[in-house]
């Protein structure tokens, strides 16, 4: 019987009867204004894609083709691109991509918290008949085979799995943080601790959790509906259901190294959370290196997202001092390079650099117009920015600060409100 759990087939049977949730509807404050209009999963990342294209490309590539995304913040750009990019699943092959928006079906309030997120669809999750649900955050950037967590979870006898990564001390206080026992039981957790638990043997090293979790579904709807009914709880996963959960029935953790995707010999599982300005940059400029950590190019797990119709990008003119140009940088299509130097920076679709402009270790958005003469350095562009003629930023602290938003780390995000553009029209 061991030897059936380990094969494709019995993992396969599994993720056929698996039903997988992503919750995208967290606007993701620490982003400040990138957030002011989208949803932090509806961010832009890595030159063509959005955050939410991971765990999606996730769910497809590990065999999960029945998924509901969970909306709620400004869920505008993210439905849309949903739509345009994520169609293609067949409903007659019992396959799909849903979108279930706060819609006050069982309660009529907003959703109150992770939890309340999952029970306020528990009628439609229940018309799916699934035997396993995937609960997954839609906000970060890693590769997983969540395959291969599922059949730990069965192979357990596991209530709940909880998908688990090895960080920091320093950094384990701003997530739930595990303590397990030698089979990996969880028999501790700690919501944000101000002194995580270390791990055994491992000083300075914390398990913290994911945010991804595996339920047997008949026991995720009865804890559910107990959750809703307790008057005291605040409906979410790491404050309410985990710690209730562990002391009464299995919870196990698995550890991310286990089903990561794509780790380079000697290298460390990739995994980010994009959650402040100075980790979204960093991030993006990894995409840039040499040979990244996360291989956007691997054709074995690829990451889908929709594919706007482009034309190649463009450099044009060869003139010394109007040379265009990109150096050790990621350019998408519909970009035209004028006369312009573009250095260890990522250019989204449709952006066009004016001549004798210089761009350099900055993350350019889609739409972005840069005009001549401009300078950029350790910039975030937001969508559809229009840089006037000789404008500089990144130079000067004390005069970004007046205009723009800059980071602990020095990385300024400019977006069209602060340039003085409405290009929402909200009045």
């Amino acid at each position: 019987m061991a030897q059936d759990m380990q094969s494709p087939r019995f993992i396969s049977a599994l993720t056929k009867n698996t039903v997988a949730l992503v919750l995208a509807g967290g606007r993701g404050s620490r982003l400040h204004n990138l957030t002011d209009w989208n949803a932090k999963p509806a961010v832009q990342f890595g030159g063509k894609f959005r955050i939410i294209d991971f765990p999606m490309s996730n769910c497809i590539n590990s065999g999960i083709r029945r998924i509901g995304v969970v909306t709620q913040y400004k869920a505008h750009s993210l439905i849309e691109h949903i739509q345009k990019g994520w169609g293609f699943l067949r409903g007659e092959f019992n396959e799909f991509v849903a979108l279930l928006p706060a819609q006050q079906r069982i309660q009529e309030e907003w959703y109150r918290g992770t939890a309340d997120a999952v029970f306020q669809n528990i009628d439609i999750l229940r018309g799916y008949n699934p035997e396993y649900i995937v609960i997954l955050a839609g906000d970060h950037i890693y590769k997983m085979d969540y395959g291969e967590m599922l059949a730990a979870h069965v192979r357990s006898e596991a209530d709940m799995t909880i998908g688990c990564i090895e960080v920091s001390v320093e950094e384990a206080t701003g997530f739930g943080v595990m303590t397990v026992d030698e089979e990996d039981r969880i028999v501790k957790f700690s919501e944000k601790p101000a002194h995580p638990t270390e791990l055994p043997g491992q000083p300075g090293r914390s398990l913290a959790s994911m945010g991804i979790y595996v339920f047997n579904a008949k026991f995720l709807y009865e804890q559910l509906v107990r959750d809703a009914d307790t008057k005291s709880s605040t409906h979410d996963f790491g404050h309410d259901i985990i710690p209730y959960l562990i002391e009464r029935y299995r919870v196990y953790a698995h550890r991310y190294e286990r089903s990561c995707v794509g780790v380079k010999e000697g290298g460390q599982a990739y995994w980010r959370d994009v959650g402040t300005i100075d980790a979204y940059w960093e991030a993006n400029m990894e995409m840039v290196s040499v040979v990244p950590d996360l291989d956007l190019y691997d054709k074995n797990w690829p990451i889908w997202t929709y594919q706007e119709q482009l034309p190649p990008a463009k450099f044009v003119f060869n003139d010394e001092g109007r040379r265009g140009e990109a150096i050790d940088s990621m350019v998408s299509g519909g970009v035209i390079i004028s006369g312009a130097r573009v250095q260890h920076s990522l250019l989204f679709s449709d952006v066009r650099v004016g001549e004798r402009s210089n761009v350099k270790d900055s993350v350019i958005l889609s739409g972005c117009r840069i005009g001549q003469n401009v300078k950029l350095h350790r910039v975030v562009l937001d969508n559809k920015c229009d840089i006037p003629d000789g404008m500089q930023i990144g130079f000067n602290r004390e005069e970004d600060t007046k205009r723009f938003y800059v980071s602990k780390g020095g990385v300024t995000l400019v977006t069209p409100d602060m340039l003085g553009h409405s290009i929402h029209n909200v009045r």
